[in-house]
Parts: structure tokens; C-alpha cells; sequence
């Protein structure tokens, strides 16, 4: 088997190319299919890159022209799960105009997250991968930065005169409590875990009231 090549000085875990042509793009895909099933199957720290390099039909070699390693396509994986995640939620909150719509598309985005959280489990592990790794964990702060902007945006819209300093920091504040109460919730059984995420619910909602 083709050994990793050596990491050039300076060269950190990011994707090495961005495909330019049709069948580049394919096979890209094909490495990050095969990355979400194995990681599914077995969890990131058990996936080797052999075996995404088999179950894509490629060479390990080419998988080294895309990522220098593992913790490359999990950040990948990770960045494209955070750009859907972001579409939804701010497709969900640009349409808000009144506080009773903002209640109900935060309660719905908390419910849906919750679910495709549960029903993925790739996205558990990655979820659990971006917090032991600190250069990784920023991809989660950024995302929880980026919703929050939207949240505020939308608790200034309903509510004009609030202090945008202060909304800013709440609302980021309750997209990262999100994250955790997601980690924890799918931690316990289900009946457990809806407790948990209805109480993060009750208590989100509640201080967005009381801006």
C-alpha cells in the first residue's frame, strides 16, 4: 500500500485541490461518499484511509491529491454539513416579521436539527471529532456565529429598538448552547433527549422575550 507522503512545512490539514474539471468533481464526491459511510459504520478515529481509497474505487494516491489526511475530509464534511445547516436557517428566518413567526421558525429549526442530528450518525461523530480537535472546533464557532447573525437580525427585526450589542451576544450565545444541548440530548435515549432539547427550547425562547 502507497504510504501517506510526508506534510511539507507549514502545510496544514485542508483540502490540497480544488477539482477543476467534471470527473475531478466526481471523484471528490466518490471520496466523501465513501468517507460519510465508513465514518457512519465505524466512527472517524476507526476509518483508515485505505479504506476510503476501496470503497471509493480509487488509488490512495488520489485521495492524497485532494486531502493530506484524515482529519482533512472530516473538516470538508464538516464545512459542507455547516453550509446546509446555514441555508436552512436562514431561509427559516429572513421570511420572520413578528414575534410569533420568530418563535415558531426557532422551535421548528431546533426540532428539525434535533432529528437529522439523531437520524445521522455521521454527523454525531463529527460533531464529537470538531470538539476534541481545537483547530477543528473553530469550524463550530464560525457556524454558530454565522446562525446567530441571522437570529439577531431577525430578533432586531421584530423587535426594533433592542441593543444590537446585546442581541448579538445572546443570540450566538444560544446557537452554541444549541450544539450542546444537541451532543447531550443524542447522548440519551430519545424520551430523555426531547426533554433536554424542549428545555433548551423553553429557555431560548424566553430570553429572546425578554430582549
Amino acid at each position: 500500500m502507497q504510504e501517506k507522503p510526508p506534510r511539507k512545512k507549514g502545510e496544514t490539514s485542508v483540502t490540497r485541490r480544488q477539482p477543476a474539471q467534471q470527473r475531478s468533481r466526481e471523484r471528490l464526491d466518490r471520496i466523501l461518499e465513501a468517507a460519510q459511510q465508513l465514518i457512519a459504520e465505524k466512527g472517524s478515529e476507526h476509518v483508515k484511509m485505505s479504506e476510503i481509497a476501496e470503497l471509493a474505487e480509487i488509488s490512495i494516491g488520489s485521495i492524497y491529491q485532494y486531502f493530506p489526511d484524515k482529519r482533512a475530509i472530516v473538516r470538508t464534511l464538516a464545512e459542507l454539513y455547516a453550509a446546509e445547516s446555514r441555508r436552512c436557517v436562514r431561509e427559516a428566518l429572513e421570511a420572520v416579521q413578528n414575534k410569533a413567526q420568530l418563535r415558531e421558525a426557532f422551535a421548528s429549526l431546533v426540532d428539525q436539527y434535533y432529528e437529522i442530528v439523531r437520524d445521522k450518525p455521521v454527523m454525531r461523530d463529527i460533531s464529537s471529532a470538531l470538539r476534541s480537535d481545537k483547530e477543528l472546533m473553530s469550524i463550530e464557532i464560525a457556524e454558530s456565529k454565522a446562525c446567530g447573525a441571522l437570529l439577531a437580525a431577525a430578533i432586531r427585526r421584530v423587535t426594533p429598538r433592542v441593543e444590537s450589542k446585546r442581541v448579538n451576544a445572546l443570540a450566538f450565545l444560544i446557537w452554541q448552547m444549541g450544539e450542546e444541548t444537541m451532543r447531550l440530548a443524542v447522548a440519551h435515549k430519545r424520551g430523555e433527549g426531547t426533554l433536554l432539547v424542549d428545555a433548551y427550547k423553553q429557555m431560548s425562547l424566553r430570553a429572546i422575550e425578554e430582549t
